[in-house]
């Protein structure tokens, strides 16, 4: 159940239980005003005919003498010496008594019909009802509209940290809520900026230092390749060469990534064709690697970030997967799948993490899938990561551009 309706639930409950509550205390207080009344009615009535009884010795004014329908309860208590008044309902329809002894044991008792009055209170239960039903409705409402506007503020900003978290800068949740209000919603939203602020100007320094440590290391790279090169022939200078490019590659990679961290990165667009290009770009990976066209298609994409993307995730699928390694094209959308263990659950979860390796995986920096993610992004393309069903690491290149809404 949603906050809305959570919210509408306890103020609809809440008027429920003010609006019975209130009608009770009141059909109960108007319920003993009535009888209060009929009870001083009767007992005027009584002392009235008991008047007449002295005077004429006979019942007057609907007085009866020793009555054979008196209740027991009252013949017992007018037995007493008191003069008593009791209100009966005995189904044939309700009605008040009052009696007082009048000696030699007899007793002078006044009936009188109760019903006038219990269809006031009827008349008043049925206005209670309908008044319990317009404060419940009243309630409800309210309910809906407290739990709408909250829910919807919330919910707008569950949508704009959701941007933030994907590497929007220029959104603000305290922006995307509106509203003036200074309740905790818009407290939480002032909280979720200060922090993704606080997030940005760190990573942002982190991103600096990187790029600044990977630039400063070109020009030493630079001339220990040089170096390399000048080494004669030999199983030792072959290894201090290979040893040497793969550092070059881990460089190049980190300043790539440190320049697609800052959303600078703008694409050179240019009509393509999907499968020639894809062909063209696989056939140096050799039999091992094959291409499979289910339709052509011709799209504005930048060809030099498609084949960055495109070679990362062919080499990570050659280097972490098992053959056969197949590249499927079906218009604009590329994919590459292999037989191997498949994506480790963490990268389907969270994603590919730079520097950071599954632990059946050996070899590279994991930083191919990010660079090919980061590429992704600035093509306005979606790069999905999944497992096979029947096993292997599949992902998916959509180059179409997303629906307008």
């Amino acid at each position: 159940m949603s906050l809305r309706w959570k919210i509408t639930a306890t103020v609809t409950l809440v008027s429920v239980l003010v609006a019975v509550t209130l009608s009770l205390i009141v059909h109960f207080a108007f319920a003993y005003r009535l009888a209060d009344e009929a009870r001083e009615v009767q007992l005027e009535r009584i002392e009235l005919v008991m008047r007449e009884f002295d005077r004429t010795g006979q019942p007057s004014l609907g007085g009866v003498l020793d009555d054979p329908d008196l209740p027991d309860v009252l013949r017992t208590a007018v037995e007493g010496g008191r003069t008593a008044t009791l209100i009966e309902d005995n189904g044939d329809g309700a009605s008040v008594w009052a009696a007082a002894p009048v000696g030699d044991g007899r007793t002078l008792s006044l009936r009188d019909t109760y019903e006038g009055r219990l269809d006031s209170l009827a008349s008043l239960d049925r206005v209670l009802v309908s008044g319990a039903a317009a404060v419940v409705a009243a309630g409800a409402g309210s309910g809906v509209l407290i739990g709408a506007r909250l829910s919807q503020r919330l919910r707008r900003a569950a949508a704009a940290a959701g941007r933030v978290a994907d590497g929007d800068r220029s959104t603000r949740v305290s922006a995307a809520i509106g509203g003036r209000s200074h309740d905790e919603a818009a407290e939480l939203a002032h909280a979720i900026d200060a922090m993704a602020e606080a997030l940005q100007a760190r990573l942002e320094a982190e991103r600096r230092v990187t790029a600044d440590i990977a630039h400063e290391l070109r020009t030493p790279i630079t001339g220990l390749n040089t170096a390399a090169e000048l080494l004669p022939p030999g199983r030792p200078s072959e290894l201090v060469r290979d040893r040497v490019r793969a550092l070059r590659v881990l460089v190049e990679d980190v300043l790539e990534v440190a320049r697609l961290d800052t959303d600078n990165e703008r694409a050179d667009l240019s009509g393509l064709g999907i499968a020639e290009f894809t062909a063209r770009r696989v056939s140096a990976y050799g039999p091992e690697v094959q291409v499979r066209v289910v339709a052509d298609a011709v799209v504005e994409t930048d060809p030099r970030r498609l084949e960055r993307i495109l070679v990362n995730l062919v080499a990570n699928a050659v280097r972490h997967g098992a053959p056969p390694v197949l590249v499927e094209v079906d218009g604009p959308r590329i994919s590459v799948r292999d037989h191997g263990p498949g994506f480790p659950e963490a990268v389907l979860r969270d994603g590919p993490i730079r520097f950071r390796m599954g632990p059946d995986q050996t070899g590279g920096h994991g930083l191919g899938l990010t660079i090919a993610l980061g590429q992704a992004r600035v093509l306005g393309a979606r790069l999905e990561l999944a497992n096979a069903p029947d096993g292997g690491a599949l992902a998916t290149v959509d180059l179409a551009p997303p629906p307008l809404r």
